[in-house]
């Protein structure tokens, strides 16, 4: 009972560092292209960065996926083999007092797994944050983009465009034969097509 507690205690600090996490890794990316993203974002895309972040790619998923349930087997691994010193140094174990009981080993080692899956999440995000931003104002600058949406506008207008986000509130793109980045708000737009499916068109 006492370790369910300690999880639900910490829960809600976990998701605040997701959170942070979420619009470091968006601010970065956008930052690229000249889009101050926070300006256009609601409470409710702020509170939801993290799952959009990390469900934003299937790779990215399974990576974040495979280190969370890696690292809850941590403090585990760690008391197995504690005559493994390579195996602490990996993960930046110091050498554990004399006399411990195996509860305290235990909450020891669940701090020090704690900080490894931190560390690796900083790192994941934003460096996920900056490819993505990177790879996109590169296709922009040599005009490698692929307009496989379709804009409609509610004034019946539509347009052929490059997808670069969106979020509850904007739609951020580019026209084609236009090299602005344009933004529009969620409400002038009357349906988003996409008109070149490569998922289905394989």
């Amino acid at each position: 009972m006492k370790d369910i507690d300690k999880v639900q205690n910490l829960l809600p600090f976990g998701y605040l560092f997701l959170v942070i996490l979420g619009i470091v890794k968006e601010s970065l990316a956008y930052y690229q292209i000249g889009i101050n993203i926070v300006r256009y974002s609601s409470v409710m895309d702020i509170l939801i960065s993290p799952i959009a972040a990390i469900t934003s790619h299937p790779i990215f998923f399974i990576t974040v996926l495979v280190f969370i349930v890696f690292y809850f087997n941590v403090p585990q691994i760690l008391i197995k083999n504690e005559d493994k010193k390579w195996i602490h140094k990996i993960f930046g174990v110091k050498d554990v007092e004399p006399g411990l009981s195996e509860s305290e080993k235990l909450n020891y080692y669940n701090i020090t797994a704690l900080k490894s899956l931190s560390a690796f999440l900083v790192c994941v995000f934003l460096g996920y944050g900056f490819a993505d931003g990177r790879s996109i104002s590169e296709k922009i600058k040599n005009n490698k983009l692929h307009y496989d949406y379709k804009l409609n506008y509610s004034d019946e207008k539509s347009e052929n465009v490059y997808l670069i986000g969106s979020n509850t509130g904007y739609f951020f793109y580019l026209a084609e034969g236009n090299p602005a980045i344009k933004i529009a708000p969620v409400g002038a737009v009357k349906n988003l097509e996409m008109t070149k499916n490569r998922m289905l068109n394989k």
